[in-house]
């Protein structure tokens, strides 16, 4: 489950001389310029915050056509996505948001020998966790046929499949990916300081105010589902894309009283049980962050840290439990002085 990244408002109103304003609001700064303006909003069923620097508002429709054409495409809870006829075979052409999301995950697959997956749906719905409702007892094993990143290539615009039966998910980076596509909408249009924020994930680039934005990142503890109620940390972020990934907040209690997580290792099948409690990823890109920071809660502690040093480019901010009432929390090196206790 995608933890809540908060947007701390004190960051938000830290804009100095050049005001503040609500896009769609009448812009009261002078002609010429610069002023920081909000935007929030719904999409991929979740919220929206977006804080950027421009001489005038952006039209808010026009962010909510970008995020609504991507649902149109890319959605598993939308049976007229063109993802989901995808999955039902009813057609093998990509557009390009799917071809983007595929690469990096094929990418990624590739990087962690299969434990970043996005042919898991069979599995992630048999937990009930996708779009159709839970099966009782899966079939774990059957299941697994249909499951493994090296059974679908890019051909082209053309998706290939070993078996009819392989369906894609592309969950574990569509937050991620949206909101690195409301940033390039962005600098398309000259602005160069911006803060995008969905259901979480965070694309940044420039300065608020002169100064790097900032965000809070939860506790995770059990059924937290007040964003900013218990911070764990305040990170300081700049031309980052930022994304937490934990399972304190999607799971359920079988009718065994077993607890099942959302997080499922692509090899087993089955609901991830570790001591990692969430991942932050820092990455060039928010579709990156989103990623690498579901494919460490699937590779568990030790395995992340691993990733952490050998990718320079990634930073890393983990909270895994020590004991049933004692946190700990890994800071890769390159993190140490983003962090504001």
């Amino acid at each position: 489950m995608k933890k809540r990244i908060i947007l701390l408002l004190a960051a938000l109103t830290l804009v100095g001389c050049w005001g503040r304003n609500t896009a769609g609001k009448e812009n009261v700064a002078d002609e010429g310029k610069m002023t920081y303006y909000e935007m929030d909003g719904f999409a991929l069923g979740t919220t929206y915050h977006i804080v950027y620097m421009a001489k005038d508002t952006v039209s808010k429709s026009a962010i909510d056509n970008i995020l609504n054409d991507f649902v149109e495409s890319c959605s598993i809870f939308d049976s007229t996505s063109l993802l989901s006829r995808i999955n039902r075979n009813e057609t093998d052409t990509v557009d390009t948001n799917i071809r983007d999301c595929i690469e990096l995950a094929l990418r990624l697959g590739e990087e962690s020998n299969g434990m970043y997956d996005i042919t898991v749906k069979p599995l992630i719905e048999a937990y009930g966790f996708a779009a159709e409702g839970k099966t009782a007892h899966p079939d774990i094993d059957s299941l697994l046929e249909f499951v493994g990143y090296e059974k679908i290539s890019l051909d082209g615009n053309r998706l290939v499949k070993q078996d009819s039966r392989i369906q894609i998910d592309l969950n574990s980076v569509a937050k991620g990916y949206c909101s690195d596509l409301v940033g390039h909408y962005f600098e398309k249009r000259g602005i160069e300081n911006y803060l995008v924020e969905i259901g979480g994930e965070i694309a940044t680039r420039g300065t608020n105010n002169g100064k790097e934005w900032r965000v809070g990142i939860d506790k995770p503890i059990d059924h937290n589902n007040s964003p900013g109620a218990s911070l764990q940390t305040i990170l300081l972020l700049k031309d980052k894309g930022l994304a937490t990934s934990g399972n304190y907040r999607r799971f359920y209690i079988d009718e065994e009283g077993n607890r099942v997580n959302h997080t499922v290792n692509p090899k087993t099948g089955l609901s991830v049980k570790q001591n990692l409690l969430s991942a932050t990823v820092l990455a060039p890109t928010c579709a990156e962050a989103d990623a690498y920071a579901t494919l460490f809660m699937a590779s568990g502690l030790d395995e992340s840290i691993r990733i952490l040093k050998e990718n320079p480019d990634l930073a890393g901010y983990l909270i895994y439990s020590e004991t049933p009432d004692k946190y700990g929390v890994y800071i890769s090196d390159n993190l140490q002085n983003k962090i504001m206790e």
